[in-house]
């Protein structure tokens, strides 16, 4: 995003305020979740909220402003206060809230007049344009790769419904004061691979979007 604030100013603004209402929207939709199913852990803790900055981690926004690559405040979750099905919901929650976001924005495309969102000849996107195709692409993105089975992703705890012994596995791992740094580790060094896979996603989603 370095690049984009040097290059194009204004879409590094819509980019990063996209960015803060996806973020925001995920841990609200976890933290809303686990409330409805009896878990006073996130009220306590003042995340039940739209607020960004209930939300947004120091270290994490810097992560990705310098290297493209973030996350926000996890929501802290009593696993034993909920049962099984009830900590998948709350782990879904998240990726289907920018499921949702994604799916707003790309109908609003699809049926919003072209010349509301193209500029003249369609070779460039007005600004109205350039919110909504960042604003899906964004949740679009988050969803997908919070969906990855990796650990401290919501699709490892996903999987951790699914199959309850290897969910034990997980957080065992997860407990370790090296993980954080192992999935980091991880995810950068595999960071082409899944950016490529995100873009296969992406250009399929766009397809449907503008088909």
């Amino acid at each position: 995003m370095l690049n984009l604030l040097r290059t194009d100013p204004v879409a590094f603004v819509i980019t990063a305020l996209a960015l803060m209402m996806a973020l925001a929207f995920h841990e609200f939709a976890h933290a809303w979740t686990a409330d409805r199913f009896g878990d006073p852990t996130p009220r306590s803790q003042g995340r039940v909220t739209l607020n960004p900055l209930a939300h947004l981690d120091p270290f994490g926004t810097l992560l990705l402003i310098v290297a493209d690559f973030g996350y926000a405040k996890p929501v802290m979750v009593n696993m034993n206060r909920l049962g099984r099905w009830q900590n998948f919901w709350v782990a879904a929650a998240g990726p289907l809230s920018n499921v949702l976001l994604a799916v707003i924005a790309g109908l609003v495309m699809r049926f919003l007049p072209h010349e509301l969102l193209f500029g003249a000849g369609y070779q460039s996107l007005t600004t109205l344009g350039q919110v909504l195709l960042t604003f899906f692409i964004l949740n679009l993105s988050l969803a997908v790769f919070n969906l990855l089975p990796i650990p401290m992703l919501d699709g490892s705890r996903i999987l951790s419904g699914l199959v309850p012994p290897l969910g034990r596995a997980l957080q065992e791992f997860e407990r370790s004061p090296y993980s954080f740094f192992a999935v980091m580790a991880f995810i950068l060094l595999f960071r082409g691979p899944l950016g490529q896979f995100l873009g296969l996603v992406r250009q399929w989603a766009l397809g449907l979007v503008f088909a």
